[in-house]
């Protein structure tokens, strides 16, 4: 699998750019937001996780990808990104109290468990978070 990383800033008005980026796999081009997220939902893939998960310096797991696939049926459940509260509620109801809990999702994403998730998971960044 190759993988690149490309950046482009877009001007939007004298002086203002609008930084976006894109992921080259495999000589497929996959457009990013100012963010990171996917800007075509339906790109995503375990190769795209895989590479996203690198630009965070992050190295995906078995328990990841537990996480990462069950946010996505939530996604197809809810069509919305849960915050972290429900998230947890999700991962606790859904997987059990011991990966269910604030403790262990923060551990395995930095910290930052919705948004980053989120991310991987190719899914839009949650609405309320920062």
């Amino acid at each position: 699998m190759c993988i690149r990383d490309s950046r482009t800033r877009l001007r939007i008005r004298q002086g203002e750019y609008l930084a976006m980026s894109n992921l080259i796999i495999n000589e497929r081009s996959i457009e990013l937001d100012k963010d990171g997220y996917l800007l075509d939902l339906q790109a995503w893939s375990t190769e795209v996780a895989t590479a996203l998960a690198e630009r965070e310096s992050l190295q995906l797991s078995d328990e990841h990808w537990e996480v990462l696939m069950l946010l996505r049926a939530f996604y197809d459940e809810f069509q919305l990104s849960p915050a972290n509260r429900p998230l947890i509620k999700y991962v606790a109801l859904k997987l059990g109290p011991d990966k269910g809990n604030s403790l262990h999702l923060n551990r395995l994403f930095n910290g930052t468990p919705a948004k980053l998730a989120a991310k991987l998971a190719g899914l839009p960044k949650p609405t309320n978070c920062l």
